[in-house]
């Protein structure tokens, strides 16, 4: 593909998640393409997290692994350790709880990047699942078939998991934001990136966690914050108004998903 020797770098961010970590883990190391490096970056947890990592990983003796168990200021300082240490081409956070939907996720990508010369962005569909992995609902969100930089002017169109760029458009995560650096860090990397690529399939299975009110607030705000920066003041006040029924919307499903998930069609 080019200079470098590997074509995925696969990020996984944890603290405490020796519940949900196995599940992550063996989607990435059971997929049937081989031409990836897995980072593994543990904010010190106390549950025993990184020894079941490497217990997991231990298994296979063909795929670069690195666990790093440290203390960190945060999920976006955790993540940009794993930039730091990158060396494929093009970069995946599948953060604990989180999964590929299938064996042959990665295949899927490289066909696609290989065949559209090396977009700066491939992206999928996401699915919200729960943690036996049972699919609960789609994302709130659908992303498009035509992936612009105003396309997320409109929100995060795009789950960060099934957003997959090229490692030189990327910059760090700006951990001045807690909440939401994630949806910054897109928009920049659309800024940067002459193609995109959509795979018309689930890429990710999206771990359902609840959301304190006072997160999804700070949230809000810095979302607010963001968009003005980017699309202007005018346009991030329309569209806040215009997502107030899908907040509505949103909220309702949350609530299916987390008071009666068989509720939830499927």
């Amino acid at each position: 593909m080019s200079g470098r020797s590997t074509i995925f770098s696969i990020i996984t961010v944890s603290y405490n998640a020796v519940g949900d970590i196995e599940r992550t883990v063996r989607s990435v190391m059971e997929q049937d393409f081989r031409d990836f490096e897995y980072l593994i970056i543990d904010g010190a947890s106390k549950d025993g997290t990184p020894k079941k990592a490497a217990e997991i990983t231990g298994r296979y003796d063909d795929i670069n692994v690195t666990i790093i168990s440290e203390p960190d200021s945060g999920i976006y300082d955790a993540m940009n350790k794993g930039l730091d240490r990158a060396v494929g081409e093009y970069l995946i956070f599948l953060n604990a709880g989180d999964a590929f939907h299938d064996t042959d996720t990665l295949s899927v990508l490289s066909r696609a990047i290989e065949s559209n010369n090396l977009p700066g962005i491939v992206y999928g569909q996401t699915d919200i699942v729960d943690k036996d992995g049972n699919r609960l609902a789609g994302r709130h969100l659908t992303a498009p078939p035509q992936l612009t930089l105003s396309s997320f002017s409109k929100g995060m169109l795009v789950c960060h998991q099934a957003f997959v760029v090229l490692a030189r458009i990327a910059s760090p995560f700006n951990t001045s934001y807690r909440f939401s650096a994630d949806y910054d860090w897109c928009i920049r990397c659309l800024q940067h990136s002459r193609h995109n690529v959509y795979v018309d399939r689930t890429l990710v299975d999206y771990l359902a966690e609840g959301t304190t009110t006072a997160n999804r607030r700070a949230s809000l705000i810095e979302r607010f914050h963001i968009m003005t920066c980017y699309y202007g003041l005018p346009l991030a006040i329309l569209r806040h108004l215009q997502f107030i029924p899908r907040f509505i919307r949103r909220r309702k499903l949350e609530k299916q998903i987390f008071n009666n998930p068989h509720n939830i069609k499927q």
